[in-house]
């Protein structure tokens, strides 16, 4: 459930009209809504109830402050994939100790950022990286605390782009070669292993999945444990998918239940890394209408919000509603939605039916709080939009739209062609 509802066919982002923050900061903007990020990480806190857990949002779906700030005051942990989410992470408030550090191409300079800021765990994802990781901690003279990302081989049925779990995917290390690389951290000096982490994808519409790395997974934890390591915590990732168009995924609960149902008498501390799940439908993209074109095969309709602000139906094909913010208009036409970026593939919508907009009308993009803003971009010198949060009768600018001048900051020109 998300705060996103018409009144008098308006929309409004709980108590707030908006159109009356377009009329005020113009467009597009992505708009966030505090009530419904507050509740979905309750929510799905709430449905592990009764386990050993920490739940780590997974910072990449959403990196503005509020966003990030709001999180770490309800209590949340924080699963970070660069030194640059690490930075946002610790300046938002979240405490090291309940940040967990992913990613498969971590820098010499980010892991010792991670080390220095004293982190929970590096995930590690290949024994390049452990190694890596072990020198680094004995030149800072530090501690190095890991899980290794075992690849569980899993299937998660989702989009080829998010699926990470598969044996040719670029991530983790295969279960075949897991119980290897286990003994091959234990001799290096300078790591201390606390841990297994598994992520098989994102966007998962099914419990089965889960179910299925899990199970490969306490078979290993058993080994781990017979071999004399102390595994404390294991990392299940996150992934669970939200509905954009038809999808059904699985309650919270279903999915809780997948995992815990698995975990009894482990005597471990369960890590959990929502992203999408916590932030997808607590967002919108606001755009306006500003031409209508008929052609001779299709009709269009041109919006100032282009494939440089929301990537995802461009990059994965990916479904986003798109409402009227103002619902008062019953005809409906068929239209591609598309945006001002010199390229065929700026789309926000293909063979849509919508309703018949014009000129002027402003359109919002629904679900858009995931890998929305954090994906965009300057492509064709366009500043990066606004981002908006309201808190009941409430809004707040959380990020300032770019300038021109914001544009070329940073750039300087040569002595030689001056």
């Amino acid at each position: 459930m998300h705060h996103f509802k018409y009144h008098d066919n308006v929309l409004y982002c709980e108590d707030v009209p908006v159109r009356d923050i377009a009329s005020q900061i113009g467009t597009p903007f992505y708009l966030y809504s505090h009530a419904t990020l507050k509740r979905h990480f309750q929510l799905f806190n709430a449905a592990f109830d009764g386990v050993d857990r920490l739940v780590c949002y997974s910072a990449k779906a959403n990196t503005n402050q509020a966003i990030l700030k709001l999180f770490a005051d309800l209590g949340c942990g924080l699963d970070i994939v660069s030194g640059g989410e690490l930075y946002r992470g610790l300046k938002a408030g979240f405490s090291p100790d309940r940040i967990v550090y992913s990613g498969v191409g971590k820098r010499i300079d980010e892991i010792d950022f991670a080390l220095d800021a004293g982190i929970l765990m590096f995930n590690v994802e290949s024994l390049d990286e452990l190694a890596q990781i072990d020198r680094r901690a004995g030149i800072l003279k530090k501690r190095a605390p890991i899980a290794i990302r075992i690849n569980p081989d899993v299937d998660p049925k989702t989009h080829p782009y998010t699926a990470t779990g598969l044996k040719k995917n670029k991530f983790g290390i295969g279960y075949e070669a897991a119980l290897d690389s286990y003994r091959v951290a234990g001799k290096l000096e300078n790591l201390d292993i606390l841990g297994v982490d598994c992520h098989i994808g994102s966007q998962i519409t099914e419990a089965g999945p889960f179910q299925d790395a899990l199970e490969n997974l306490t078979h290993l934890i058993a080994e781990l444990k017979s071999a004399g390591m102390n595994i404390r915590y294991l990392d299940m990732g996150g992934g669970l998918g939200i509905t954009y168009a038809d999808e059904s995924p699985p309650s919270l609960q279903e999915y809780a239940d997948a995992i815990i149902s698995q975990l009894k008498n482990m005597d471990l501390q369960l890590i959990l890394e929502p992203g999408r799940v916590l932030v997808g439908n607590a967002g919108i993209l606001v755009t306006e209408v500003l031409y209508r074109k008929a052609g001779e095969v299709k009709n269009f309709i041109i919006v100032d919000a282009g494939m440089n602000d929301l990537l995802r139906p461009t990059l994965y094909n990916a479904f986003h509603a798109i409402e009227p913010v103002e619902n008062s208009r019953k005809d409906v036409i068929v239209a591609d939605v598309v945006g001002p970026i010199c390229e065929s593939g700026d789309f926000l919508a293909v063979d849509r039916s919508i309703a018949d907009v014009k000129s002027g009308d402003l359109l919002a993009v629904m679900s858009a709080g995931a890998y929305g803003f954090v994906m965009s971009s300057n492509y064709c010198s366009r500043p990066r939009v606004a981002e908006v949060m309201v808190h009941g009768d409430r809004f707040n600018v959380v990020k300032a739209r770019e300038t021109y001048e914001d544009l070329v900051r940073g750039e300087t020109v040569p002595p030689f062609l001056e």
